[in-house]
């Protein structure tokens, strides 16, 4: 397994740049076809998926959430990532700075939202953000960008997550139920299990192009069950998305990691139906 992202652009990328232009035409093909097959056979990529993570704002370890994530799930996948980690602290109305570009989202295959501004309440800042992704860059939308954007009265955010979610319980373990267990997302996952103490977050809107794969019980009330992870499209952009992650502890778990990198791979179409990443797209 390669330790870092940046070594594994260079392998996928230095042996196709270099390769013999004073070869003929055959033999150039040929080997090239030799070396595509090799690194198929070795689960090499030529080009990892680029992602974005945006990160930052009110209430949780950020600084410590944007190493977990993505040493976690470049551990799992053949991913390399841009991070942008604004507003640590108190703030809950962080303005990510990126999104002040007009075409924002241009250049990546994938964007993790793992942002907390759930004050922030801008129409058009909002529907801009929503925009990034209508046109087919999909997202992973993690915990606190659940309750992001809430109390703005556009539902372009809500639409793009999935769900409409408001509040949360207290901070406690609770019970997290598999409800697709064929999902390819899902396949292998306990058929329940006890989560770390996290916020279970009471979702109100299920949207209709909304898949729910798990659902949290409230404790002491299983007949309260919320939707907790779950995929789901807006306009071209598939969206895979969790309330689960409070905690660096909850985001540390291998069962945590898997699940969110199974989630980012079925966002970027490259996860077989048996749960496993396509030819590539594994680690490196």
């Amino acid at each position: 397994m390669r330790s870092s992202s940046i070594s594994r652009e260079t392998i996928n990328c230095r042996p196709f740049s270099k390769f013999g232009l004073r070869h003929s035409f055959v033999t150039r093909h040929s080997s090239f076809v030799i070396l595509l097959l090799l690194a198929s056979s070795f689960g090499y990529s030529s080009e990892p998926l680029r992602a974005l993570l945006i990160t930052g704002g009110c209430c949780h370890d950020y600084a410590a959430q944007k190493k977990i994530l993505t040493e976690g799930i470049s551990a799992r996948a053949n991913v390399t990532w841009t991070i942008v980690c604004e507003g640590v602290g108190s703030d809950k109305d962080v303005k990510f700075s990126i999104y002040e570009k007009p075409d924002w989202a241009k250049g990546f295959d994938i964007v993790v939202h793992n942002e907390c501004s759930g004050q922030l309440t801008n129409v058009a800042w909002i529907e801009h953000i929503a925009k990034g992704h209508f046109e087919g860059v999909p997202a992973v939308v993690i915990h606190c960008s659940i309750h992001s954007y809430r109390y703005s009265s556009s539902d372009e955010w809500r639409k793009l997550l999935g769900v409409s979610s408001y509040q949360h319980q207290a901070f406690r373990p609770f019970e997290v139920i598999n409800l697709q267990p064929k999902h390819p997302v899902m396949i292998g996952f306990p058929a329940k299990w006890q989560d770390d103490p996290d916020e279970l977050y009471e979702i109100k809107v299920v949207w209709p192009t909304c898949i729910p794969l798990a659902e949290s019980l409230t404790p002491g009330k299983e007949t309260d069950k919320h939707t907790c992870v779950w995929v789901n499209t807006y306009g071209k952009a598939r969206v895979f998305g969790t309330t689960l992650g409070h905690s660096n502890q909850t985001m540390q778990r291998e069962l945590y990691l898997d699940l969110v990198t199974r989630g980012l791979l079925w966002a970027c179409d490259k996860l077989d139906a048996d749960g496993k990443p396509k030819v590539g797209y594994g680690k490196q």
